[in-house]
């Protein structure tokens, strides 16, 4: 079974890792020579040319010249992992068996941008790792291989990511000998409980301590690294908040915002209904008590 990959971030290249593992026979490999979109950039090059794999970098993916590369190496799959951009039909109907995507949710619910980072902002308790044959719309393809997993309290995007990526590597060795001997089975989504997720902006990011206490933590696990932070402004600055534990009440007559104590580093804040600590940061002058952030 000849496979084309497509990628550009570190799942990616652990993805492909893992198919070398297992002894795939991969024919072709699309990824970019830079990102400025994904913080989890990776390049794939160093382990084609180590496994003498046909290397192609690409800005768009859907240009005739890369059509024609891709025919031509005449796959019978294509595995899509790690991809941003959307995929037009001449290449969803290059391979007779289609293109596997990958989504890191519970298809249907949660199609769409940013879902890692979604899931933390959310609180959710669970999520999901699915494998997908793409079609023209937006994550909505039949599943090939759906497995959930649980979302900690503890957990923060790198966990989260490196837990995903545990569990979704599992699903490629089980799946791929199946696509191989057609021995797999397919589910249809029910578009009717499907929901979209959107693109985040750097608003989404701002703490607010209007906002309570888990609504703050969450955030800041979200957009933790390896993603561009949560953060807030002082004296001008845009400031970046990395790791903040909530704390117990506080008395209610004290307003949101207000900097309660400083511990060396960590500055403790007043929210909606409790406190915060703010424990991985990058201010290069701490606030003082008393001041409101």
């Amino acid at each position: 079974m000849k496979i084309v990959f497509i990628g550009t971030v570190k799942f990616s290249l652990y993805a492909l890792e893992r198919l070398l593992k297992i002894n795939s026979d991969v024919v072709g490999v699309c990824t970019k020579k830079t990102s400025s979109i994904n913080n989890d950039y990776a390049d794939l090059s160093p382990i084609c040319e180590l496994n003498s794999i046909p290397c192609l970098y690409v800005e768009n993916l859907n240009s005739k010249e890369n059509i024609k590369w891709i025919n031509n190496l005449s796959p019978d799959v294509i595995f899509c992992f790690g991809w941003s951009s959307i995929i037009h039909k001449e290449i969803l109907s290059i391979p007779p068996l289609g293109i596997v995507g990958y989504h890191p949710t519970r298809l249907p619910e949660n199609r769409g941008r940013h879902p890692l980072i979604w899931a933390l902002v959310m609180g959710l308790e669970k999520s999901a790792s699915t494998f997908f044959f793409m079609s023209e719309g937006i994550d909505d393809g039949e599943i090939l291989s759906q497995v959930d997993f649980p979302i900690l309290y503890e957990d923060d995007a790198q966990s989260l990511y490196d837990k995903v990526t545990g569990v979704a590597l599992e699903q490629i060795e089980n799946f791929v000998p199946k696509l191989k001997n057609n021995d797999y089975r397919l589910i249809t989504q029910n578009h009717n409980t499907s929901n979209y997720l959107r693109k985040r902006n750097q608003d989404d990011g701002l703490i607010d301590f209007r906002m309570s206490s888990r609504a703050i933590y969450n955030l800041v696990r979200g957009l933790t690294k390896p993603y561009i932070g949560a953060h807030i402004y002082y004296r001008g600055e845009n400031i970046s908040i990395w790791k903040v534990k909530e704390l117990e009440n506080v008395q209610k007559n004290i307003e949101p915002g207000k900097v309660l104590k400083i511990y060396d580093t960590s500055i403790v804040i007043k929210c909606f209904d409790k406190s915060i600590e703010i424990i991985e940061h990058d201010f290069k002058t701490l606030p003082k008590v008393g001041e409101y952030l």
